[in-house]
């Protein structure tokens, strides 16, 4: 038995879907444990491309037991969506469970989020406007709503109605919105949870009666240690726990059981949404790398949003791997710098007139300067080299330079889209 984390060491869209479903393979179980449908893993196999946003990647594998556990934040109409469009496209009935105490988006998550961007104008944070901050603020006040409580009317309504003494006087006196009748909503609810039904369970006896049998385990984390809201770039964060560690509870595994955390990077990089972004580059060489990234661009798998366009960040990748915990790294997207002659590496930042190869706190990240280092470029298209010692000395090169900058193994490298552009090294 073994269990693994992928998860990210950067801003998110690192390429965590594609190690995901490359490693669900030879897994029993994936588990999605924090976040929701506010990010996507895109993920080319044989039956075509597709971004995930809330399903585990390990969906496209029959044998492969897909949890969204207690830390997920649970959007029922999304659940439904991407499900629906998965057999649509001929995908086998996946295996799918979800907690019984993981709590539920409910619709004035979304209209809060959205009211709330439109008020701070051009302070906004850049919310996918998913309802996740509302969904998780609600969670930690705890006036949330469990997928249980679902199967339970009066306690259902009295929730509700907790929840809405405050939400109806900010949505008529701040907003200027109409207000929302907890009895209506609560019977809407009731008939999502009926809908539901079939997939709901008890994840920890689950997960646990799994390790009891020896399974192999992922977890699968949503965006990267960046937007962690305690080690992330605050508060251009998400709302909840990004870091492997959080899989011990999000999930429900016991600590000492994960064994792997592998943390993604990109041989760039790239950011969507609001904060600080020290390597950020602009102009033409942001465009030029943001159309030649992944299989379609560089744009969010969620929102479609153009992302930001940067060099390797080696201080922010080693901070990143660290926060993490990381075991191992993969290095996704070598591919996408074949075009360059030269290659830039942001090797430490200076702050104030001092170089500095460690991460500082989002109070320093404004006047954080990059310092680069420029490796040479292979100049040669290598998507379908398969072993490490076949690609080109300069490649080879790149890799084991940022190996030394980010003091963790980098074990693979993704080098291709496909399922199959995966060096393991």
């Amino acid at each position: 038995m073994a269990v693994s984390a992928v998860v990210g060491a950067n801003w998110g869209d690192e390429g965590k879907g594609k190690l995901t479903d490359y490693l669900a393979k030879n897994s029993d179980m994936v588990i999605r444990f924090q976040g929701g449908k506010n990010a996507g893993h895109t993920i080319i196999n044989d039956y075509g491309k597709f971004a995930l946003h809330l399903l585990p990647s390990g969906v496209f594998y029959k044998n492969v037991v897909n949890v969204l556990g207690p830390g997920v934040a649970i959007d029922v109409e999304a659940f439904y969506k991407e499900r629906d469009e998965l057999l649509s496209r001929n995908v086998p009935e996946p295996q799918l469970k979800i907690s019984n105490r993981a709590q539920i988006v409910l619709p004035y998550h979304i209209l809060f989020d959205v009211y709330e961007e439109e008020r701070l104008a051009n302070r906004q944070f850049g919310s996918t406007k998913s309802g996740i901050a509302p969904f998780y603020a609600d969670k930690y006040l705890k006036v949330g709503v469990q997928i249980a409580d679902l199967y339970h009317e009066k306690r259902l309504v009295a929730r509700l109605e907790q929840a809405l003494e405050l939400k109806n006087v900010l949505l008529s006196c701040l907003y200027n919105k109409p207000t929302i009748e907890a009895a209506k909503l609560a019977d809407d609810l009731m008939a999502l949870g009926e809908k539901i039904r079939p997939f709901v369970c008890d994840s920890l006896v689950l997960v646990h009666d799994a390790l009891k049998a020896g399974k192999n385990i992922l977890l699968e984390g949503q965006l990267g240690a960046l937007r962690d809201p305690d080690y992330g770039i605050y508060p251009f964060s998400t709302s909840s726990s990004t870091l492997a560690g959080f899989g011990a509870v999000g999930a429900g595994i016991p600590p000492r059981e994960i064994k792997n955390i592998i943390a993604v990077t990109k041989a760039y990089s790239s950011c969507v949404g609001a904060g600080p972004f020290v390597s950020e580059i602009f102009d033409h060489q942001a465009h030029e790398l943001r159309e030649r990234g992944g299989d379609a661009g560089e744009y969010g798998a969620t929102t479609g949003r153009p992302r930001r366009m940067g060099w390797f960040d080696a201080v922010a990748t080693r901070y990143g791997c660290m926060a993490q915990g990381a075991t191992e790294v993969e290095l996704s997207m070598l591919d996408v710098l074949g075009f360059l002659d030269e290659i830039p590496v942001c090797t430490h930042y200076e702050i104030n007139g001092k170089k500095t190869r460690d991460f500082p706190v989002p109070a320093e990240l404004d006047v954080s300067k990059p310092v680069y280092e420029i490796l040479p470029g292979w100049k040669e298209n290598i998507s379908a080299v398969r072993e490490f010692s076949k690609l080109p000395r300069n490649a080879q090169d790149f890799v084991i330079r940022l190996e030394e900058m980010i003091e963790v193994p980098i074990k693979w490298i993704s080098v291709g889209p496909q399922r199959e552009a995966m060096i393991r090294r």
